[in-house]
């Protein structure tokens, strides 16, 4: 079946799940992704610098793993549905807030607090939904869910582009709140995980005496979601600051070149995640990733925007390739019961670890001059290698059946 096939067969609820799910990556990576263009007017309102104001990423990224904790074992016990509500109604509060802040110590607690909130609902949504789709639809379907991230940045880049002259960083905070709506889509078109459902009538352990019997697992899980999460933030998340510090560009430019590169994003998941559906998880994320290399020095030294944008459309279309497998591959390889828990909480683990970058790079571009482009480069070419060696020798159970013992392909070589 091929992967328009597949998403035909799919029945109306479950297209309302997987709309829901995506909308809520989106428009938690839009808000997000609004602070990545405005770092430096931030800096400047209050008397402090880049790398400083850089330490609001990191304390976004690390309270993430706070987030998938706490919201993935509510998931397990209350249900997907119900924790996606909250997830999406907290963090747009805290989004919104941030636009409010009076000075450096307030804006970074918010984006702490925005931060536990944004960290529960990748998981609780990719356990919604790829416990709602049938196992023939999990690849293009894990493309389509992770092609929200991209989708959120896009949107804000779009924002930025349109808005930021006329409404400042305040304001785009406080567009920001706009997600807040989501939660009605959800309660009127969304039901609860069928596999949920039917392990309600059985005996649940505590999430810890599962996690004890997968420990092997569960430790590759976060070193792969560590290399991830420095690959993607390391490719996105100063870019913006380069084109306008190193470059020189303005806020048009910038937001022009974030939206080509959005795109290629948004197509390099549903891509890879519609083909790793026929070829396996970990093969098609190592192809992704080793891709990524040769095109990573147009990406920062490309002459003029025009090829600036084209290295940077295909660099994220390959980092973008590769995590659009993401959210089907750490479903199937989760125990069933803390699914809403296992992919969420290695994942933010992995956040947690690599949530120092921003911070790294900037301080690398300080340290060299204001050289960004050295710093992104040497970053994104170091982690392309080690996401496709923690990929390629890991663990894969490409089309599992929920609730069933799964046959698990060997360790330490790629699957021919």
């Amino acid at each position: 079946m091929s992967a328009l096939d597949s998403l035909r067969s799919l029945s109306p609820q479950q297209r309302n799940t997987v709309i829901a799910a995506y909308l809520g990556w989106t428009l938690d990576a839009f808000d997000f992704f609004i602070l990545v263009f405005v770092l430096k007017h931030i800096a400047e309102e209050f008397h402090t610098d880049v790398p400083t104001v850089s330490a609001a990423i990191f304390l976004t990224l690390a309270m993430r793993a706070v987030g998938a904790l706490i919201f993935g074992l509510a998931a397990d016990r209350f249900g997907r549905r119900v924790t996606l509500m909250a997830n999406v109604l907290l963090y747009s509060i805290f989004e919104f807030l941030t636009g409010f802040s009076t000075g450096l110590t307030m804006f970074l607690v918010l984006r702490a607090l925005y931060g536990i909130a944004m960290g529960g609902e990748w998981g609780v949504g990719a356990s919604l939904t790829m416990e709602t789709v049938p196992a023939e639809a999990r690849g293009i379907v894990s493309g389509i869910l992770q092609a929200g991230y991209p989708s959120g940045y896009l949107l804000a880049s779009i924002v930025f582009f349109l808005l930021f002259p006329i409404i400042g960083w305040r304001g785009m905070f406080m567009v920001g709140a706009l997600p807040a709506l989501l939660v009605l889509y959800i309660r009127s078109n969304v039901q609860e995980s069928p596999s949920f459902v039917a392990r309600q009538a059985k005996p649940q352990r505590p999430f810890l005496s599962v996690l004890r019997e997968n420990i092997p697992m569960f430790l590759w899980a976060v070193l792969l979601m560590t290399a991830f999460n420095f690959f993607s933030h390391g490719t996105q998340d100063l870019y913006p600051t380069f084109l306008e510090s190193q470059r020189k560009y303005d806020s048009y430019t910038v937001g022009a070149i974030a939206i080509v590169y959005n795109i290629g994003a948004m197509a390099g998941g549903l891509m890879f995640g519609a083909f790793s559906q026929r070829i396996g998880r970990r093969r098609a994320i190592v192809i992704a990733s080793v891709l990524a290399i040769p095109v990573a020095p147009l990406w920062v030294y490309g002459q003029g925007p025009v090829m600036l944008a084209i290295g940077a459309f295909l660099m994220q279309f390959f980092v973008q390739g590769a995590w659009g497998i993401v959210p089907v591959h750490l479903n199937e390889l989760s125990p069933d019961e803390v699914r809403g828990t296992f992919p969420g909480f290695a994942y933010q683990l992995g956040n947690l670890l690599a949530s120092g970058n921003a911070t790294l790079q900037a301080g690398l571009a300080a340290h060299w001059n204001g050289d960004y482009a050295f710093a992104l480069l040497i970053v994104a070419v170091i982690v392309a290698v080690v996401v496709a060696l923690f990929a390629g020798f890991g663990f894969e159970k490409k089309n599992i059946r929920f609730g069933e013992k799964g046959v698990e392909e060997p360790r330490g070589a790629m699957p021919i």
